[in-house]
């Protein structure tokens, strides 16, 4: 399935649980769909936006406990997208991050891919140069101390960066947040 929703398979339009509500798999995306789900196919991945700034620590550890690889999207904070208005800020020009980065002698695009790899998480950095790709691969001669660790994740902000936005009201908003089946409204 993929965002912002997805529906059970079958032949109905919107197929719908023995209560009636509709059978959809984004929303509750844990929950009630996914457990259904397993009794058929279970799922062996959740790639979601994971990030620093974005931990996804509950996440992280529900998937664990029913032994799904976690995929993170965007693991880098995605500092290119579009939609990004130039007051947010940039993961991978965090001071703490580049103080990292500095005790290591590593950049701090390879601090953060470290850390997801030290925390099991499959990362799908995204580059067109030859160059990054081969540097996105120079993260196997080091680990981070558990300090370190503990450090990077304590800069969890529980801030996505890839919802796209619209201004209203000269507010930047989230794009759908309004519809009935917008998944981010739930705690992960």
């Amino acid at each position: 399935m993929h965002w912002p929703m997805a529906f059970q398979r079958g032949k109905e339009l919107m197929p719908r649980w023995e209560d009636g509500g509709i059978c959809y798999s984004a929303t509750d995306s844990l929950g009630r769909p996914w457990r259904v789900c397993i009794a058929r196919h279970k799922p062996v991945i959740n790639q979601v936006e994971c990030h620093p700034y974005l931990s996804q620590a509950d996440l992280l550890s529900h998937c664990r406990s029913v032994a799904v690889c976690v995929t993170a999207y965007s693991p880098l904070g995605s500092g290119d997208r579009p939609w990004a208005s130039p007051d947010e800020p940039s993961l991978l020009e965090d001071p703490r991050l580049g103080a990292i980065a500095k005790r290591y002698q590593k950049t701090p695009a390879h601090v953060v891919l470290r850390w997801h790899i030290q925390r099991g998480v499959v990362c799908i950095p995204k580059s067109v140069t030859a160059s990054r790709i081969q540097q996105n691969l120079q993260v196997f001669d080091f680990s981070l101390s558990e300090d370190d660790m503990k450090l990077i994740e304590s800069f969890d902000r529980n801030e996505r960066f890839i919802v796209p936005t619209v201004e209203r009201d000269g507010k930047r908003v989230w794009r759908d947040a309004e519809h009935p089946h917008f998944p981010f409204h739930d705690p992960y």
